[in-house]
Order: structure tokens, then C-alpha cells, then sequence
């Protein structure tokens, strides 16, 4: 029988990391699609989809117990298991509104009432997947096989999202142009994510390693108490709170996408939006190729050479560089608002001109996360800091819509651009911060 202790980085890493962005690509992207596409208003659509953001955001709170409470790899098969459950009820209940709701983007977002809670049960399995996988990486490799396969990981994520975001999607707008029958479509298209997902848990349940470090955090012989586990819960926290420098890089964690976290609740609307009230009228199959399939290749390509540049330049020598990469692509939206391009082309480079600056910036963003979690609790501590990347995209995200409905999107674009101030303000105080030598070779 093989030894499970020596299963290589290459059997496992990949489809986990694969696995950890299809449902957080579901709830916070595909989601909002769908309920465009559905005649949601764009209001009540941005507020309650950035709201499944709230169990990345609050995931510090349980965090602590994937470390305390059985092995990272009994909750990563066992969230999958619960994801791949969801999936399958997401098929057989989504809503139906009819044509003349659709047409008139008058669907309430109430019909979706059972779709939201399914999104939420989603996404809380999801972000304790999120904890348990970081975890997992970091324990189950060496220091050096964690920075080799850092690229690794990062690619395969981006990948999922190009499956997510572009592959079905596409099979969506495939659907609903050959049926006309939207509901139908999405529907349809939960099910082939089910079946994915269900293939996924079972590989996973075999291939992934069992190392000798994967363990509760509570001591041996130990009585796992509720007194014991609290304790350790506290103590986590207290460690984190106490790190020197946490409240500048709180707001930095808060702020620096802040320009995104306005810019991605909007997007997929704009593009799918008519061009009388401003939008570019693609259809969903288009929005596949242009936005989840080429937008999301340039992002991957950007997030790469990102960490390229920042293994050569550590850090703090980069992260300017990414400030401005995060920023000024953002002027690509007000681009296509203004000339609203009816050629494909154009709108794929501007797509790509933006989601290649976004994937080269967020590197920093990765980085300094991963730096200001060393120490004792890296697992829980770097679960705290992606929950504050979450609330970073949940608070604005939960306006963007209305601000967008009484702006029009052209000047909702030009507010995304002054956003980009913030972006740079913080930038400047955590600079002066970061270790010279952090993230060179």
C-alpha cells in the first residue's frame, strides 16, 4: 500500500487548489450573473450577493477550531462532501421566473429566498475548505516545496476560475440560446458543476497525503475540554491582535482593493446590460469567452509574473509597482462606458489590459498577507487576514449597485477610478513597514 505520508505535491496540490476556487467562484461571481440574467435589480443583486461574502469575512471566529478540532484533511473531503450536497439541491430548486419578469428586470430578489440560503450553506463550507487548505499546504510541505508550488496553487486557482467564470458560463449561455429557457440553463449548469465537484470529493478522500503534523493543536493526552478549546481559541486571537503594526495593516488589508471590490460586483452586469441604459448587450455565452475565459487567462498570466517580480525584488521593492498595476487598468472600464465598443476584440483587450494589471497587483496583496501571519498560528492567523480581504470586497460591494444605479455606469466607472487614491495612501504607510529581504530568493 502506498505511503500516504509520501504522496507527491503534484497528485494533490493542484486539483485542492482547483477544488478551493469553484465554489467561492459560484457564490461570489457566477451568482451574480445569474441573478442578472434572471431580471434581479441591480441593487438588491449587489447587496445580497456580497453578502455571501460574510462567511469569509467572520471565518475567524471558527477559524481556530480547524485547528484544534480533528485533522485539515478531515475538513477538507468532508467540506467538499457538503459542497458537492449543495450543488445537487441548487439543481433541482432553482426558481423559474418567468420571460416577462426576466425581460422587464423586475424578478424579486424573494423568489430566491431557498437559492441565497444554499448559497450561504455553500459558502460557510467553502470558507472553512479555504482554512483547512492554507493549513493543510503549509504543514503537509517544506518550506522550500511551499515556495515552489506557490505558483502552482495560484495557478490552478486561477484556473478554476477560468472554468467557472468562462467554461460555465459558457455552457449557460450555450443553454439558454439554444433553449431560450434561462432558469432551465442555469440549472442545467449546477449539474455539471454537482457531477465535477462529486468527482473531485472522491480523488480527494484517496489522494491526499496523511502527515504526521496533521493534528489538533491541543496537546496530547490533553482532555479536549470545551474549557481547553476556548482557551486555545482566545489565545489565537490574542496573538493576533497583539502583533505589532496590526491596525495599519488592517486598514491596508481593507483598502487596497478597494477600487476591485467596487469594479467586480458591477462588471458582469455592465457587459450583459443593454446598451440603451449604457451597458455593452453581450450575451452570457460572450460574457464566458471575453470575461471568465480571456479576462481570466490575463489574470492568471498577471499573477504569475507578479510572483516572478516580487521573488526577485522582495516585497517592499514591488509593491509600488503593483500599487499601480491594481490602479491604473481600472481606467479600461471607463473606456468601454464611454465608447461602448460593439467589436469583441476591443473589449477582450481592454478585459485583458485590466485583469492582467489586477492579477499582477494582487500579488502584493497575497504576499504581504503571508507575511504579516508568521509566527506560531500562521493557519488562523492567515484565516484572520483573508477575512478582512473579504470584508474589503463585502462592504462595497453590498453599495455598488445602488451607487451604480443612481450614477449610470460611466460615472460609477469614474468613482471606481478616484477609489484608486485609497489604493495608493496605503500603500505609501506599509511600505515603509515590510522587510527589505521578505519574498526574494
Amino acid at each position: 500500500m502506498k505511503d500516504k505520508t509520501k504522496i507527491s505535491p503534484w497528485v494533490w496540490v493542484p486539483t485542492l487548489y482547483f477544488a478551493e476556487g469553484i465554489p467561492y467562484f459560484i457564490v461570489n461571481n457566477i451568482s451574480v450573473l445569474m441573478f442578472a440574467k434572471m431580471g434581479v435589480p441591480n441593487g438588491q443583486m449587489a447587496l445580497f450577493t456580497s453578502l455571501l461574502y460574510l462567511p469569509w469575512t467572520i471565518k475567524p471566529f471558527w477559524s481556530p477550531f480547524v485547528d484544534i478540532i480533528k485533522t485539515k484533511r478531515w475538513w477538507i473531503v468532508t467540506m467538499q462532501a457538503i459542497i458537492t450536497a449543495v450543488l445537487v439541491l441548487l439543481t433541482i430548486s432553482l426558481p423559474k421566473p418567468t420571460p416577462e419578469m426576466i425581460a422587464a428586470t423586475g424578478t424579486p430578489i424573494s423568489m430566491f429566498t431557498l437559492t441565497l440560503v444554499l448559497f450561504i450553506v455553500m459558502a460557510f463550507a467553502s470558507a472553512t475548505h479555504d482554512i483547512a487548505a492554507d493549513g493543510f499546504y503549509m504543514l503537509a510541505l517544506t518550506q522550500k516545496n511551499q515556495a515552489a508550488f506557490v505558483g502552482i496553487r495560484s495557478t490552478f486557482y486561477r484556473l478554476s476560475s477560468i472554468f467557472g467564470q468562462g467554461v460555465l458560463v459558457f455552457i449557460a449561455g450555450w443553454l439558454e440560446s439554444k433553449n431560450g429557457n434561462i432558469p432551465q440553463a442555469w440549472r442545467m449548469t449546477m449539474l455539471v458543476s454537482s457531477i465535477l465537484f462529486l468527482v473531485v470529493t472522491l480523488y480527494h478522500t484517496f489522494a491526499i497525503p496523511k502527515p504526521a503534523d496533521d493534528h489538533s493543536s491541543v496537546a496530547e493526552g490533553e482532555k479536549r475540554s470545551a474549557k481547553t478549546i476556548f482557551k486555545e481559541f482566545g489565545r489565537t486571537f490574542a496573538t493576533y491582535f497583539t502583533k505589532p503594526g496590526v491596525l495599519l495593516a488592517i486598514v491596508f488589508m481593507l483598502l487596497f482593493r478597494l477600487p476591485e471590490a467596487f469594479l467586480i460586483k458591477m462588471c458582469t452586469p455592465f457587459l450583459v446590460a443593454a446598451r440603451e441604459v449604457g451597458g455593452l448587450g453581450l450575451s452570457t455565452a460572450e460574457v464566458g469567452l471575453v470575461y471568465g475565459t480571456i479576462g481570466v487567462l490575463f489574470l492568471t498570466v498577471g499573477g504569475i509574473l507578479g510572483g516572478i517580480f516580487a521573488s526577485r525584488l522582495g516585497l517592499k521593492k514591488s509593491i509600488w509597482w503593483m500599487a499601480g498595476c491594481m490602479t491604473l487598468p481600472c481606467l479600461t472600464f471607463v473606456y468601454l462606458s464611454m465608447v461602448q465598443p460593439t467589436s469583441i476584440l476591443w473589449i477582450c483587450v481592454a478585459l485583458a489590459i485590466e485583469q492582467f494589471g489586477y492579477g499582477f497587483g494582487f500579488t502584493a496583496y497575497m504576499l504581504y498577507m503571508m507575511y504579516f501571519s508568521e509566527g506560531e498560528f500562521k493557519t488562523s492567523h492567515y484565516a484572520i487576514c483573508t477575512a478582512f480581504m473579504a470584508l474589503s470586497m463585502m462592504i462595497p460591494g453590498m453599495f455598488a449597485g445602488y451607487i451604480q444605479e443612481a450614477l449610470g455606469y460611466a460615472n460609477f466607472f469614474w468613482m471606481v477610478i478616484a477609489c484608486c487614491i485609497a489604493t495608493l495612501v496605503v500603500t505609501f504607510f506599509v511600505d515603509k513597514k515590510i522587510d527589505p529581504n521578505y519574498g526574494r530568493k
